[in-house]
């Protein structure tokens, strides 16, 4: 269990104050000054020193992707873009931390963009999220007045936030769509290579990160490499935003140790899953897009909550939203409306997802009633490996892997329902035979 000591999120339930006397009272704003002061490359070396991974999804290395960004500079603007399209399904935690604890945020963009040569940073934020993007537009002024941040600050850095509001569509929260979406088009991912960091907003060099991402920086920094690295184990340190939703006594955000086991951080946060542990029938760990974990002892009971943990069964930690259903869970015709959902949201650039979208959604809302073939079981395989890897984004890939792990783990069930609707089809015909055409 994290001790109090090690939060990074201290105001997750907005219990205190949000604005900039409060942060500082959390210990926000302290000697930041001194750790520009410490330079592009002592920053990036901490930061890779800590192991700190993205919390976006992907999971990358946070230092190593910054230390990307050109050394010398060419006259050309660096920018940092902050994904905060959190449109995720199950995903609840960046809208806690800008709504509560925004300077967190704000101040992290600023040691980061110091980092990177960058004077211009963006805030990409969810269409949905206006409550949200009103309290951080305020925490971004009152840094401004306060002279943390704009032209000749206190800090020695200039550095400006533009905080940018999107329409609401899930493909922006893809960092080349986003890109795309703030440059005024339409949010369509982009060909890689070129990466951000040499050709990404405007043309010019970006990095793209998540919220919860940068919002730890400053600790990083303030209690140092050796603390964060501490917390966790190898390759997956740090503390990290865990969305608890569906069949548990108490939904919940809450930050916690990375790796903890699955049981411990539904049990002590959440009340414990509806009707027992062993009405648990699946969780998805990391959000809609990432394969679901079937109950058992070889499954969730072992499972520990961080990127290799998830791996090893199969799964990935996404962006640890993790989804807890029962067994009154109609557990096909569940990932027949997660199918529905990516079809609703495809950009339709890629043929495999655009075509691939709504025939998967097709076959499962058969496949829930019982209506198709067993056949088909090995078809809808197939076309989720064709869909997979084949696409410019990784959407295709996070659309089709909840329908591998329902075709990995329940297709008993599908059967059943073949099998049931089969035989009820073959028993309604015997009681009511056609009857026959009278000769003329």
């Amino acid at each position: 269990m994290l001790a109090d000591k090690d939060r990074i999120f201290k105001n997750l339930y907005g219990q205190h104050d949000w604005g900039l006397e409060g942060a500082r009272q959390r210990g926000a704003w302290d000697g930041t000054k001194e750790i520009l002061a410490r330079g592009r490359d002592a920053i990036i070396n901490e930061v890779k020193a800590s192991g700190q991974r993205g919390r976006g999804g992907a999971g990358f290395a946070t230092g190593l992707k910054w230390s990307f960004m050109p050394k010398q500079s060419d006259d050309r603007p660096h920018y940092l873009v902050i994904n905060a399209d959190e449109s995720e399904p199950g995903t609840c935690k960046d809208r806690e931390a800008m709504r509560h604890d925004p300077h967190l945020l704000i101040e992290g963009c600023l040691i980061a963009g110091c980092a990177m040569a960058v004077n211009t940073c963006y805030i990409y934020i969810r269409g949905e999220f206006i409550r949200e993007r009103e309290r951080l537009e305020a925490a971004i002024q009152q840094a401004y007045d306060a002279k943390l941040i704009g032209k000749n600050n206190i800090h020695g850095w200039d550095f400006d936030i533009i905080l940018h509001h999107g329409a609401g569509a899930y493909i922006c929260g893809e960092e080349t769509a986003l890109l795309e979406s703030l440059e005024g088009k339409k949010g369509l991912p982009r060909l890689k290579p070129p990466f951000p960091a040499n050709m990404g907003l405007y043309g010019r060099p970006t990095t793209v990160n998540n919220v919860e991402t940068i919002a730890q920086v400053p600790d990083i920094m303030r209690r140092g490499a050796a603390w964060f690295a501490g917390i966790g184990r190898a390759n997956n340190t740090g503390t990290k935003l865990y969305c608890i939703s569906g069949h548990v006594e108490r939904p919940c955000n809450v930050e916690e140790t990375m790796g903890i086991p699955l049981r411990e951080l539904i049990e002590r946060h959440a009340g414990g899953v509806r009707g027992g542990w062993n009405n648990l029938m699946a969780v998805i760990p990391g959000g809609s897009s990432m394969p679901l974990i079937p109950a058992g002892p070889d499954q969730t009971d072992t499972l520990l909550m961080d990127f290799d943990g998830c791996r090893e069964k199969k799964s990935a930690l996404g962006t640890a939203a993790v989804i807890v259903m029962d067994k009154s869970t109609d557990i096909v015709r569940a990932m027949a409306r997660i199918s529905y959902f990516y079809k609703h949201e495809t950009c339709g650039q890629c043929t495999p997802c655009r075509e691939g979208m709504g025939w998967m959604w097709r076959v499962l809302t058969r496949m829930a009633e019982g209506r198709a073939h067993k056949n088909e079981i090995d078809t809808l395989w197939d076309v989720t490996t064709q869909i997979e890897g084949h696409t410019i984004c990784a959407f295709g890939d996070g659309a089709a892997w909840p329908v591998q792990g329902l075709l990995r783990h329940f297709r008993p069930e599908i059967e059943r329902r073949i099998d049931q609707y089969t035989a009820n089809a073959d028993k309604a015909g015997a009681l009511n035979p056609p009857v026959a055409q009278a000769a003329e």
